[in-house]
């Protein structure tokens, strides 16, 4: 399957820059490109991308508003967003991921950490850069009042609550298989009762819940700092 992404930057080099590493990959077409906030909503709407990558800091609309009119709480049929940024503890892409992107990177992140980030957004995982630490997800889960549920719908299982903590600390689906002596689509099926039974959008809410819900504690110093991945 091709995903379909839009890129959206306000630099000329950066935008074309991803767009070259972007189209390099036989998966992979570049649908559209843009250089605000405000088209980079009306292509996506138009253009119907499967991800779309959003610059944090961009005229008319930030990273921000388009990620909450994309992806959103509310908005009917959402597009995947990953957001790119220079810093890495920006408050721009903190509340870039409380508006529902999928993820982010740092723009020094690399190629392969660039289109590795595509692939999971397009398949609903999500993926931080590696060099931003976990203190990052419970710098979120602190910041401001949590709108999530602080209890699940129905009690979580004894596997679901190691599937939780090892998503929480950055593990793949292919990773919690292995560490849990269980199939990938066992992994994968425990992940999606997560969502469901706790109301998160993606698996970075499902890190934030683990944090606010004392499940995870912060860790200090650098780590993983990655949420997801694909498979």
């Amino acid at each position: 399957m091709t995903v379909r992404v839009l890129v959206a930057d306000d630099q000329d080099l950066v935008r074309t820059g991803l767009s070259m590493i972007l189209e390099a990959q036989p998966d992979i077409e570049v649908v559209g490109q843009a250089a605000d906030g405000r088209t980079a909503v009306e292509l996506a709407h138009r253009l119907r991308p499967d991800v779309c990558l959003v610059d944090i800091r961009m005229p008319g609309l930030d990273g921000i508003e388009v990620t909450k009119l994309l992806a959103g709480r509310g908005v009917p049929d959402p597009i995947a967003v990953v957001v790119i940024t220079t810093f890495d503890l920006d408050e721009y892409v903190h509340g870039a991921l409380r508006a529902g992107a999928r993820g982010f990177l740092l723009k020094d992140a690399g190629p392969a950490l660039l289109v590795q980030a595509v692939h999971a957004a397009a398949v609903g995982d999500a993926l931080i850069a590696p060099n931003v630490t976990r203190r990052l997800l419970a710098t979120l889960a602190a910041g401001e009042p949590s709108n999530r549920r602080t209890q699940p719908v129905e009690p979580l299982t004894e596997r679901e609550e190691e599937v939780l903590t090892l998503v929480a600390r950055g593990r793949t689906n292919a990773e919690i298989a292995a560490e849990l002596f269980i199939g990938l689509t066992t992994a994968k099926t425990h992940v999606a009762s997560l969502l469901t039974k706790i109301g998160a959008r993606n698996r970075v809410e499902i890190a934030m819940w683990a944090y606010d819900t004392g499940r995870v504690g912060a860790e200090p110093g650098p780590g993983h700092g990655r949420t997801g991945g694909a498979a």
